[in-house]
């Protein structure tokens, strides 16, 4: 029985602090992706987030990635944001007509909670219903009350996977509750979101517990957002190398 399938990368690909960390100095930005994707099998898109692209920009991505890679997305705001998941079915049939479009290379989707949005069931419940297994979700939730096991109960119903978060003043809960884990590192400080680097020390720690999902029986996504200085980059380099294939 082979080992599930580990991808690592990083939260989005065009940042101008990346230049000569990834990108050579004065690599213009419409070079980045292809350089991206020649040393990272898996990227989260953050764009999408702020602005839903169209199907036919999912498919012009698809055509430019490598044949084994993996395409993680963030849904929109305008769902997890602005709506705040209520009345998701014209969201939804937007999301999944984007998705379609990646074919084979698809990872998941992210919805990210708003951290002002307290714990709804219902919420929850109807959102991964309209879904209907369509996508793969993980489930990001930034509000304290949703840390709870009846919460988890319905992500492990729906086969959603609970989003495993690093970072400052956010509870890390180390649970599986889907065939993947997915899995955002926003970086060390107690104090400050998206900063600082990941010592070695931590990163061996994380491999490790790669290393105990992977052997669980689950495929692992993990993303790292702590891009100032490139330290995203430099993080997802060292944790890739200590994983074991």
């Amino acid at each position: 029985m082979s080992t599930p399938a580990v991808w690592i990368g990083t939260s989005g690909w065009s940042y101008d602090h990346w230049n000569d960390v990834l990108y050579p100095a004065g690599t213009p930005s419409g070079k980045r992706f292809g350089i991206y994707v020649h040393e990272f099998p898996t990227v989260e898109l953050n764009a999408s987030f702020y602005r839903w692209p169209r199907p036919g920009t999912f498919a012009s991505w698809q055509r430019r990635l490598p044949e084994v890679y993996r395409f993680s997305v963030k849904a929109a705001r305008g769902l997890t944001h602005t709506r705040r998941l209520a009345d998701p079915a014209e969201w939804v049939d937007r999301l999944v007509a984007g998705w379609r479009e990646l074919g084979d290379k698809r990872g998941m989707m992210l919805f990210q909670l708003p951290p002002g949005l307290v714990r709804d069931d219902g919420l929850l419940d109807n959102l991964l219903e309209r879904i209907g297994g369509r996508i793969p979700v993980a489930v990001e939730f930034r509000h304290p009350t949703w840390h709870d096991e009846e919460v988890l109960r319905i992500l492990e119903r729906h086969a959603a996977a609970y989003c495993v978060m690093s970072g400052a003043q956010l509870p890390c809960l180390l649970r599986a509750t889907a065939p993947q884990v997915y899995v955002r590192w926003h970086g060390p400080s107690h104090d400050q979101l998206y900063a600082g680097s990941y010592p070695d020390a931590d990163l061996h720690w994380w491999a490790d517990r790669i290393d105990e999902w992977r052997a669980g029986g689950h495929e692992v996504f993990g993303y790292f957002n702590n891009d100032g200085a490139g330290h995203a980059v430099r993080n997802a380099r060292t944790l890739r190398a200590l994983i074991r294939t």
